[in-house]
């Protein structure tokens, strides 16, 4: 057992509160169970109770063991005087505060049903289980699922506004910038991700601005900083980029030293780094406000007009500087731009909005559901669960599901792991 069981059980009254009492038999009354708190010090901060005839109000910390009190130091430390009430699952010794004086104490396991105790250990009988809770998935109600599924989207958009937030401190609010460096990481993939993001990082926005009008000094300036442009490819063209990005490079005094250079290995030649650059530079090229253009679209079908482009002419036959392939507009395909709305346009979107101080959880939503799901192991192991996945909402949420919840066993904070122990 562990003490987040503890925490549980106390936070949502899971016990028998009517023959709740302290070891010395004093009948206990909750008017409050207090706040939860996260962070270091007492568990619950402000707890109300009633102990025998006398009245309490403070903070209440928790133990698997009464013991655990003198374990943890607390009996000389002044911070948990404020102590009303000792909740413990087995008690095995008298605690004291600083001053000598007894805190009354309260053992849990007398007054937890069970049930509920066999439905913990189950759920936390670990053998070779993707998740915990994957045998008695299907026992949860729907809208209990559906409705933390959605609160869990949102927790992961917020999560995404954090990064945005720090980025937009970078940059001086400049939205602009903020929406080129996160397109530039998600042009990149998982792959290349990071190596886009630090070119991205290394060009000032202004830069961007000034050379848009021309698209062939995009691409040489994004392949450049790349790193792209450093071997001796006797191609025309890679010529041409490489004294153009050497102009560029001078007169803007750019520096990519810190640079990632971007790989190619197991990667398909439609997700190649210098298709990509491409790609982006076009992109660039098209819409020179491409934040203004993107920000208030509520509709899927409009964000694909805007990222309808392929790639400059001579990337319509090549993947790389020296073998030639068949002609392709190599247009950004539906599933990828769908990529970059859940991971750009939606997170701007929302963090836009949240800055402005105006309500727009119901457009996100409306957009999301209308974008497709991503097709991932995460999302394919919870479909495997009979669990449906039908837009980037629900796809969202299950990331967040999994990697913050299952992953950290984090069961008794999440919504289908509660409703299996209660129920």
């Amino acid at each position: 057992m562990k003490e987040d069981f503890i925490h549980y059980l106390w936070q949502f009254k899971k016990f028998d509160v009517l023959h709740l009492k302290t070891v010395d038999g004093e009948p206990i009354e909750i008017a409050n169970v207090g706040e939860h708190n996260k962070n270091a010090g007492p568990d619950f901060f402000n707890a109300k109770l009633k102990i025998g005839n006398q009245e309490w109000a403070g903070n209440v910390e928790l133990h698997l063991k009464s013991s655990d009190w003198y374990v943890h130091g607390h009996d000389s430390d002044v911070y948990y005087d404020t102590t009303i009430l000792h909740v413990v699952w087995e008690y095995d010794s008298e605690v004291k505060r600083t001053n000598g004086t007894v805190i009354p104490t309260t053992e849990l396991k007398p007054v937890v049903a069970l049930d509920v105790q066999l439905r913990y250990f189950d759920l936390f009988s670990k053998q070779n289980k993707w998740i915990n809770c994957e045998s008695r998935l299907g026992d949860v109600p729907q809208f209990v699922i559906d409705n933390w599924l959605d609160r869990l989207y949102f927790e992961r958009l917020m999560n995404k506004t954090e990064v945005i937030d720090l980025l937009l401190e970078q940059s001086n609010s400049d939205w602009e910038w903020v929406m080129f460096y996160l397109l530039s990481k998600n042009f990149g993939l998982k792959v290349n991700g990071e190596a886009f993001a630090s070119m991205a990082k290394s060009i000032p926005f202004a830069v961007i601005r000034k050379v848009a009008a021309k698209q062939e000094d995009l691409e040489a300036l994004f392949f450049g900083q790349s790193k792209l442009l450093v071997k001796p490819f006797e191609s025309e063209y890679y010529k041409s980029l490489k004294s153009n990005y050497e102009y560029l490079s001078h007169k803007f005094q750019l520096n990519n030293s810190h640079v990632v250079s971007p790989v190619y290995f197991r990667l398909r030649p439609p997700n190649f780094p210098t298709i990509r650059l491409s790609q982006l530079s076009v992109l660039y090229n098209t819409h020179h406000n491409l934040f203004s253009n993107l920000i208030d679209l509520k509709s899927v079908d409009n964000i694909y007009k805007v990222f309808d482009v392929g790639v400059s002419n001579f990337w319509k036959t090549h993947y790389s500087f020296q073998s030639q392939t068949k002609s392709s507009n190599r247009k950004l395909s539906k599933s990828f731009i769908d990529l970059l709305v859940i991971n750009t346009i939606i997170p701007l979107q929302f963090s836009y909005a949240k800055r402005h101080t105006y309500n727009w959880d119901a457009n996100i939503l409306q957009l999301s559901r209308s974008v497709k799901p991503e097709s991932n192991s995460i999302v394919k192991g919870f479909v495997r669960l009979k669990l449906d996945c039908e837009s980037a909402v629900q796809s969202q949420a299950l990331i967040q599901l999994k990697t913050n919840y299952c992953d950290k066993n984090k069961c008794l904070q999440c919504e289908v792991g509660s409703s299996l122990i209660s129920n």
